[in-house]
């Protein structure tokens, strides 16, 4: 017959294995998954993409009523169009540089330096929630990447900057969304249909019904759905251990 005192010291440690299994997990999985980013996360260079900016809400008491994304001022876009979104009011900055600025074939005069997503009354991200607002820019500049600042308010007052540089290094408490800029021929039809897309709706011909791109590999939904299924994964071995134990105790 087995033991009690060794049945319930092998729950136990089941039971801590699982439990510090999944606070590991879920404190390394978390923060990745509340970064704003961009999606997709790449696009052609000298090309049109339409770019969503995902904003999960990390406060689990306060309501996100507001984001501004600013663009990079010395790539400046000729194009840049947002998409209606209802609940929030969109206003457009445009800044006027004090001499033309060369953007490829073009000469620009001007372009849009920010974006700000102003939520209706009662309205916004709650927590446990996230949203997407999605703008048309192009042509993409012949870099290696485009850095956008995010600004993210709660009804609170709490404003939180995600303005911190990406590099090859480890990744930053508070990255700036970054869309890596590839040649059309690395490209392997991963931006293709964006490109598409974010070209015809900056002539007028997109419709309003087309589905945003696909999430790049950094899709906080992804993370959280694998989180999930690990968790799970620890749980039914401590469910199994313990029916195990409890057979063969019943067994002797």
């Amino acid at each position: 017959m087995l033991p009690s005192s060794l049945l319930s010291s092998s729950l136990r440690r089941c039971a801590q294995v699982g439990a510090t299994a999944t606070a590991a997990v879920v404190a390394l999985a978390g923060p990745a998954g509340a970064h704003v980013t961009v999606n997709p996360d790449e696009a052609a260079r000298g090309g049109y993409a339409k770019l969503a900016f995902r904003v999960p809400n990390e406060s689990d008491r306060a309501s996100t009523v507001k984001l501004t994304v600013s663009f990079p001022e010395e790539t400046p876009l000729a194009s840049v169009r947002v998409r209606p979104h209802p609940g929030w009011q969109a206003t457009v900055q445009k800044t006027t540089f004090p001499e033309p600025v060369e953007v490829g074939d073009l000469v620009l005069e001007e372009a849009v330096t920010s974006v700000t997503w102003t939520a209706d009354e009662g309205g916004g991200i709650a927590p446990g929630e996230f949203d997407e607002f999605e703008v048309s820019v192009g042509p993409l500049p012949d870099e290696d990447s485009l850095a956008f600042t995010a600004v993210q308010t709660y009804d609170d007052g709490e404003v939180v900057a995600w303005d911190q540089p990406v590099t090859d290094g480890p990744e930053p408490e508070r990255p700036a969304p970054t869309l890596r800029l590839v040649d059309s021929a690395d490209d392997h039809g991963h931006g293709q249909a964006s490109d598409r897309t974010a070209q015809a709706a900056a002539t007028g011909d997109a419709t309003t019904s087309e589905a945003t791109s696909g999430a790049g590999p950094a899709d906080p939904t992804a993370r959280t759905l694998g989180v999930t299924g690990l968790v799970a994964g620890l749980l039914g071995l401590v469910v199994a251990v313990w029916g195990r134990l409890a057979g063969r105790r019943g067994e002797t």
